[in-house]
């Protein structure tokens, strides 16, 4: 392993001599002395050669330089107050080139597709390191406080012989002599973790939807954030560990990536208070048309529309980034979702609504038989598809209830960005299946 210093840790460092290593920024080639950006993954310094006889090698070297070469240098760091970038500099003594870079396919003004064809060099941005280092530390938020709780991580199947939703937006993938589908979301293992006695589970894992949609906030192929709990009274028990969840996840974001955030973003990042709001699904329909839109939508679901209407609303009534909208028609409900006792047309379920984009339903879920087989008939679906999954209930399990959220919103959100593509590594969608 090649010993080296961040560029991070140079600060804390007495003047003296230095190994760095990282990719060229720039490179200012003047007659008497040469100056290079470099970056690694953790910020950028200033390097500095002045050009004689004794450093002509370097300045051979230094002067061939391309944006993007990988190189390590030994030199000395000195402190100066002068130099804009972190008030330090490393007058070189060697470089090594580890690798030269071509000429870049992409500038700064490239087109969102044009970087995600090149997306190994869009993510040297320091923007977009600090995309991912942010849903490093959400991702780690939400697992301390699951562990913290006595919750059990799972890791369940992407290969399914029947959907886990619905028989629309199905992958189908040849499965030796018979057909798989690639799993929508892992909704019908997290109950058969409720019926195993597991009480609190959680998974991070990939989902998939055949979903034509070319929208800023859908993909083809997504980080699904999921958790389910047994022996609930309704959903609201699940929306109080929702909002609990992403309330540690958002403040320690704020804690380690806050300054950087604003600096890259021009965000202000705000720990939200508990709890969440919440506000009934029709509720939400008689405010939204009161602010002047219309839901043109025929089976009673929200439009992307009305979903910035009530955020804004919430936003200006309450302060708040989040809103629970719940109590959603079952017509827009999967089978398992449990309807109140003497009305059938509401679920006892939710939406959770960050920042006007919908990034999570939740719900308590339908445990008894023989109402589960009657609202599969009712969907369109096949009771004798599901047999397993029926077992599940057949067998004894307790009320539950959770949640899937899509990480890759969340984070986008979070920073003010315009889509998904920006906040998933490698984005998958209609058109596109590389790199």
């Amino acid at each position: 392993m090649t010993q080296r210093t961040l560029i991070k840790d140079l600060a804390s460092l007495p003047d003296g001599p230095v190994k760095v290593a990282g990719w060229v920024e720039t490179v200012r080639d003047q007659k008497r002395v040469q100056f290079v950006i470099l970056r690694d993954e953790s910020g950028s310094a200033q390097l500095v050669n002045p050009v004689n006889d004794d450093t002509a090698e370097t300045a051979a070297q230094i002067s061939a330089l391309m944006h993007g070469s990988f190189i390590t240098v030994e030199g000395d760091l000195k402190a100066d107050e002068r130099v804009k970038l972190g008030g330090l500099e490393v007058k070189v003594r060697s470089l090594t080139v580890a690798s030269v870079a071509k000429d870049s396919p992409i500038a700064d003004d490239s087109s969102i597709d044009k970087r995600l064809d090149w997306r190994f060099l869009d993510l040297r941005r320091p923007e977009a390191q600090l995309i991912f280092r942010v849903q490093t530390t959400i991702e780690h938020a939400l697992r301390q406080h699951w562990v913290d709780e006595g919750f059990i991580e799972l890791h369940t199947p992407k290969l399914m012989a029947t959907a886990s939703e619905s028989r629309a937006e199905l992958f189908e993938v040849p499965y030796f002599e018979t057909t798989a589908y690639l799993a929508q979301s892992p909704q019908l293992f997290k109950q058969m973790a409720q019926s195993a006695g597991f009480g609190k589970i959680f998974e991070i894992a990939p989902a998939f939807r055949a979903d034509p949609s070319f929208t800023s906030r859908h993909a083809t192929e997504f980080t699904s954030v999921d958790s389910e709990i047994s022996w609930i009274d309704s959903h609201e028990d699940v929306m109080q560990l929702h909002e609990t969840l992403l309330t540690k996840a958002v403040a320690a974001v704020v804690e380690k990536h806050g300054a950087g955030i604003k600096e890259h973003f021009g965000i202000d990042l705000q720990v939200p208070t508990t709890p969440f709001p919440r506000i009934p699904h029709a509720e939400v329909k008689a405010i939204v048309e009161a602010r002047g839109h219309t839901i043109e939508r025929t089976d009673g679901d929200l439009d992307p529309e009305a979903e910035r209407q009530i955020s804004q609303h919430v936003k200006d009534e309450l302060g708040h980034d989040f809103v629970f909208v719940t109590e959603y028609p079952s017509s827009v409900r999967p089978f398992y979702h449990l309807r109140p006792e003497g009305d059938g047309s509401i679920t006892n379920s939710y939406d959770l609504i960050y920042n006007g984009v919908e990034i999570s339903t939740g719900a308590q879920r339908e445990h008894r038989v023989d109402v589960l087989e009657a609202q599969i008939v009712e969907k369109g679906m096949n009771p004798a598809e599901l047999e397993e999954y029926l077992d599940f209930f057949r067998y004894g399990v307790p009320p539950h209830g959770g949640f899937g959220m899509g990480l890759a919103r969340v984070v986008m959100l979070m920073l003010g960005l315009g889509s998904i593509r920006e906040t998933t590594f490698l984005f998958r969608g209609p058109t596109r299946l590389t790199p």
